[in-house]
């Protein structure tokens, strides 16, 4: 158990000069995903990138001391006590274990009250290669950009979502799609789009890359956790945004209550309002990009 604050942080500091530069993240299988469910504390790592490690910034304790408060208050009440509803969200890494990608300030309370083990989510995010892999696979040179959360999710689904996938799909897939994306999508591919999708969120690009499979919704590039902190991304994103406007030299992004036309090398761009009705919103845009397609 650790209980000072000093060691504490000098057990991140350690941590930290462990795995900054020293480490990659590994792809995990369905299987791994499916099934680690809970893990020793000791094999997660915090993120190098993470301002919980960063000394100037560094843990904030007083929610640290708030979690650790749980975890005797559980224990109280249960000698092996369920805890921390929400999983951290954790990706597996070369050379050993897993790094965390939310829930710092939990792990760290689990650590210092000596909690064997942290229920997790094994995530596989989108890796500067895996764009690269996009942009080498791209069929087209014309793109339609969408974030996931904010667009193509349903934020009411009692009224504006299309089916939910079948049993037992559904245990797997809780996201619900908005009315009408698949026809949508459908309609994209057709007139030669390629189709990327992004979240700030921590999905795996498996796990959305499947979901779209299964409607016949078809996705060229997943682009998930883009909010994380992370050196390769960061460092890279200059030289990314330069090959993707190479690659397509018109990008359409779609809002809720707006489309983009956008020229990738000038920056310059029109917008088309859409009315935001749920009935009609798919409709819209295919109109307003079937006008585009006869000029």
């Amino acid at each position: 158990m650790i209980t000072n604050k000093t060691k504490f942080d000098e057990y991140i500091s350690e941590e930290v000069s462990k795995y900054r530069g020293k480490y990659r993240p590994l792809r995990s299988g369905i299987l791994r995903r499916l099934f680690v469910r809970k893990l020793a504390c000791g094999r997660i790592h915090p993120n190098p990138d993470d301002e919980f490690c960063d000394p100037k910034i560094g843990p904030n304790y007083e929610i640290v001391s708030r979690y650790s408060e749980q975890i005797r208050e559980a224990r109280v009440k249960d000698r092996n006590p369920k805890l921390f509803e929400e999983r951290v969200i954790i990706e597996r890494i070369y050379p050993d274990g897993y790094i965390l990608l939310n829930g710092h300030h939990r792990w760290a309370a689990a650590i210092r009250m000596a909690l064997p083990k942290l229920r997790v989510k094994v995530v596989n995010l989108t890796q500067v290669s895996d764009i690269h892999e996009m942009l080498r696979n791209a069929k087209h040179e014309k793109r339609v950009t969408l974030d996931l959360d904010e667009v193509v999710f349903a934020s009411d689904p009692a009224e504006e979502a299309e089916k939910p996938l079948p049993f037992p799909l559904s245990l797997r897939y809780k996201e619900r799609l908005r009315r009408g994306i698949p026809a949508l999508f459908h309609y994209l591919k057709r007139e030669g789009y390629d189709i990327w999708v992004y979240s700030a969120r921590y999905y795996s690009m498996d796990h959305i890359q499947r979901f779209f499979g299964f409607y016949r919704a078809w996705v060229d590039g997943v682009v998930t956790g883009m909010g994380r902190k992370s050196r390769e991304l960061q460092g890279n994103r200059k030289k990314l945004e330069a090959m993707i406007a190479q690659k397509y030299p018109q990008t359409i992004h779609v809002d809720n209550g707006a489309l983009l036309r956008i020229n990738s090398q000038t920056r310059d761009y029109e917008e088309f309002a859409l009315s935001g009705n749920p009935a009609t919103w798919s409709r819209e845009i295919m109109e307003i990009i079937g006008a585009f397609e006869k000029t």
